[in-house]
């Protein structure tokens, strides 16, 4: 069941980082599956990931909950939102090309921004829901 999840991970990652006005929000390509160490703030990380199968006895299907982290220690909330939003446009009912599967659907689910005080950075977190149809 892990290739729907790298399959579509690979369709958001393209989409994220080949939007100018998320990396431009970014100052550049920063999107990472593993952060690179003294990666630059902001940034945009994968988080968590969980696959549900939702085959039916003529269908295969997969249900997957992704969640994306962003990075930031600009004051305020105001940048964390910026790019929240941005990659919601981009992905929320988005269509995303997958090579094997047919992305049914993908919808924002949960969205928060909170000031962790220990490391002195703002998190922002999109959780999404997407449906997945194996196609051949």
């Amino acid at each position: 069941m892990a290739g729907p999840a790298l399959d579509l991970q690979k369709a958001i990652f393209a989409a994220l980082s080949q939007d100018g006005a998320l990396t431009g929000l970014l100052g550049g390509a920063h999107v990472f599956d593993r952060v690179p160490a003294s990666t630059p703030f902001p940034y945009v990380a994968f988080g968590r990931t969980s696959l549900f199968d939702w085959s039916t006895g003529t269908e295969r299907g997969v249900e997957q909950l992704f969640t994306l982290h962003v990075w930031s220690k600009a004051q305020g909330k105001k940048e964390t939102l910026a790019i929240l939003e941005r990659i919601a446009a981009l992905l929320d009912d988005q269509p995303l090309a997958l090579v094997g599967h047919a992305l049914v659907s993908m919808r924002l689910e949960f969205a928060e921004v909170r000031y962790d005080e220990d490391l002195a950075v703002h998190h922002g977190l999109a959780r999404f829901r997407a449906l997945m149809e194996a196609t051949g």
